[in-house]
């Protein structure tokens, strides 16, 4: 009784143990192979309006009127401010009341040439009276001269006392109120004008870009490299996109040596004017690249800020290998350093992968692989 119970425990026992079979688990393998790419560079920006013009005035007065506010669109030739100055007005009816005397002058001056030209022609009188007379209406014509200039000269000091737009643009701040004393010396503009239908992307990159940007470029100059670059693009603030494309159309002739940067321009069309002048963007550059080994990023995993991927190796193990990536071109990482051409990555589900694991691979091209992101 007792060894029909031992045999039995014992037959249960191995049945126990014995180990279950294992499921062997597909995963998407993609080839590496050499492909084309695009990928933007970014470069932080400051804007600037094709125009920033300062108003200031050019007389001394109290700020009248102000006919704008702050943010105002203006034409150019609009009415922005009016100074009341009223010894301007009084130089002009003083230059004019000038002239008035001035043009009496030059008339007796000629009436008295006009009464001795006969006498000298009788010998009445002697020439040296004609020429004295002749002198006298010179010298009224010429203060009849002056008198006009002065009276040109009061008109304009009182037209600064009506400022108008020099330029369509953007009104900036106002900070001088009506009633706020003003003059040519004044800290700071009555208000600035920015003319924004365009604007003005300044950026910056270091030696090492610049010489690989324009080595990359075709064209001889300068300015026939700038004139191949691709079209560009604005990153808001906000991180939308400005809807114009915009073009890089100036480079520096000097590295900053402080900096070891080289400035640029881009610029944009702003028809809408959705950007203002000191905002800040990104400028954003496409540069493609012929030979890149691209590997999707949900195929990649983070350990401590290094990158790594799951190789296909003998027997269908996987293992895990580190991977330098120095750019991404939308959902993929572009490879410098670690896989190669030819080498089958895990595209997909390595979560659930660990080191040795055997997988069943299920090729998939490289068109699938990226569709799919």
């Amino acid at each position: 009784m007792t060894c029909i119970i031992s045999v039995q425990l014992i037959a249960c026992g191995s049945k126990k143990n014995s180990p279950a079979k294992n499921d062997v688990k597909t995963y998407p393998v993609l080839e590496m192979a050499y492909q084309q790419a695009e990928i933007d560079n970014d470069y932080p920006a400051t804007i600037q309006g094709i125009q920033n013009i300062e108003i200031r005035p050019k007389i001394d007065g109290y700020v009248e009127d102000i006919y704008v506010d702050e943010g105002a669109a203006v034409k150019k030739g609009q009415l922005l401010f009016r100074i009341s100055a009223p010894q301007y007005e009084q130089e002009v009816k003083t230059a004019e009341a000038n002239i008035e005397i001035a043009r009496a002058d030059v008339n007796a001056a000629q009436m008295e040439l006009n009464k001795v030209k006969p006498l000298v022609d009788k010998d009445i009188v002697s020439k040296y009276a004609e020429e004295a007379a002749q002198y006298t209406l010179q010298s009224r014509q010429a203060a009849l001269t002056q008198a006009r200039a002065a009276l040109s000269n009061a008109k304009t000091n009182l037209s600064y006392t009506c400022i108008y737009s020099p330029a369509d643009g953007v009104i900036g701040i106002l900070p001088y109120k009506i009633g706020s004393l003003i003059n040519s010396t004044t800290p700071n503009p009555l208000t600035t004008v920015s003319n924004i239908s365009k604007i003005y992307a300044y950026f910056s990159i270091n030696e090492k870009q610049g010489l690989d940007f324009f080595a990359a470029s075709k064209g001889k100059t300068m300015q026939e490299k700038l004139a191949t670059l691709p079209p560009v693009t604005l990153v808001l603030a906000n991180g939308t996109l400005l809807p114009d494309k915009g073009k890089v159309e100036t480079a520096s002739g000097l590295i900053n040596t402080q900096t070891g940067a080289l400035n640029m321009r881009a610029t944009f069309p702003n028809p809408a004017g959705l950007v203002h002048s000191g905002s800040s963007a990104l400028v954003r550059i496409p540069e493609k690249i012929d030979t890149a080994l691209l590997v999707p990023q949900k195929a990649t995993y983070q350990i401590q800020g290094k990158l790594f991927v799951y190789v296909l190796g003998s027997g269908n193990k996987v293992s895990s290998v580190e991977i330098t990536s120095t750019a991404s071109a939308g959902q993929a990482f572009i490879v410098t350093a670690g896989i190669k051409p030819g080498d089958k990555i895990v595209a997909d589900g390595i979560s659930s992968l660990r080191e040795g694991l055997v997988i069943k691979p299920k090729p998939i091209s490289a068109t699938d692989a990226f569709t799919s992101l």
